[in-house]
């Protein structure tokens, strides 16, 4: 391995540490190294409006006492060049003196866009980009989703037993998987920027869809499709801090003015059909800053977001176990022939204690 290839592998290291953090920004890690090759200085991104990946190793570096004149950044994405609620990366490494930056990607974001390296480069500091490319953009693919898309990365989440049954026919389903495997789903739920689900999983099982099993800085917003705005006012989802969107397809305003005193945003988006307009749902959703989009809902919705190509993703649990008849994964079909089905590309199997963790690709929806 090269020292290039060592110091980027660490610096995506660091921006795994920003998986339940940064949401809305990109997960974004750096590592200065002075010129005698001794790392001065190591950070990440912190939560929206705190420090950036390459502001934290220069403080890191300052407070250990290190001179950062002539080091090297090695970040995971490019340094950005606007002004947010933080000033440019790419000045605060400039006005400290480095005098080299390798960056694994181009920001998507149209603020930035090599902007970032334009101006490092006109400041004297030269630039190497490529190295990690890959490793980091899947590491921020809902960033990039909603970037280059205009939508979120929709990772549509079920538990099911070795014959495809997540409900029994009456409608239980408390617990299919392991604690292992649902401590696991937490995580998943804790690095999305929300959790989306339907009217009728709130109606049937009341459930918060917060992250519990494991720890997290953040709770990800709670996202209901509900079209004939039926959310009870005692609902559990209602948790404190949290931003809560419901989605509607009628204009109730009484109950949009309820819920709304509840803590909710309420959007009504009908389509032609009464129902919620999904797609411009998820357009409406990364207008609000979210890039990755974990679907927990009943058989209903996930066939409606599988039939209307809107599932990126799929990420399911499946238990060792037998159930027979009873509610399945997604409503689609029925189809005539084999074609017809949705192909997935499996992009990983594992073992969670009993259970194996699916995690499975729309072939060419990460083409973007």
């Amino acid at each position: 391995m090269t020292d290039t290839s060592r110091h980027i592998h660490q610096a995506l290291g660091l921006a795994a540490q920003a998986l339940f953090v940064s949401n809305p920004n990109p997960r974004v890690g750096c590592v200065l190294m002075a010129p005698d090759g001794q790392e001065i200085g190591r950070g990440h991104t912190q939560q929206a409006g705190g420090p950036h990946a390459e502001v934290m190793a220069l403080r890191s570096a300052q407070e250990a006492g290190h001179s950062t004149l002539g080091a090297t950044a090695y970040v995971t994405l490019e340094p950005c060049a606007h002004q947010g609620r933080t000033g440019p990366c790419c000045d605060a490494l400039v006005a400290a003196g480095v005098g080299k930056v390798v960056a694994s990607l181009t920001d998507p974001n149209p603020l930035v866009a090599g902007q970032g390296f334009a101006r490092l480069r006109a400041a004297g500091v030269a630039v190497e980009v490529g190295p990690g490319a890959a490793e980091s953009r899947e590491l921020n693919i809902g960033f990039f989703s909603r970037m280059v898309r205009g939508t979120p990365w929709v990772r549509l989440k079920a538990a099911a037993s070795l014959d495809g049954t997540t409900a029994l026919p009456n409608g239980v389903s408390q617990w299919i998987t392991s604690p292992i495997a649902r401590a696991d789903g937490h995580a998943w739920r804790a690095r999305a920027c929300a959790v989306l689900t339907g009217i009728g999983t709130v109606l049937d099982d009341d459930p918060r869809l917060d992250v519990r099993e494991v720890p997290t800085p953040r709770q990800p917003h709670i996202v209901v499709v509900d079209s004939q705005l039926q959310t009870p006012l005692d609902a559990r989802l209602f948790i404190a801090g949290r931003a809560c969107y419901i989605y509607a397809a009628i204009g109730n305003e009484e109950k949009k003015a309820a819920l709304e005193a509840r803590g909710a945003t309420v959007v009504c988006l009908p389509n032609a059909q009464g129902k919620v307009d999904l797609p411009a749902m998820l357009r409406d959703l990364a207008a609000r800053g979210v890039n990755e989009l974990h679907v927990e809902a009943g058989h209903k919705l996930n066939g409606s977001l599988v039939r209307e190509g809107l599932v990126d993703e799929m990420l399911v649990y499946v238990a060792p176990l037998l159930l027979g008849p009873g509610l399945g994964l997604a409503h689609v079909g029925p189809f005539e022939a084999l074609s017809q089905g949705l192909a997935l590309n499996f992009l990983s199997v594992e073992r969670m204690g009993p259970d194996l963790r699916i995690v499975a690709r729309v072939p060419g929806r990460d083409a973007f």
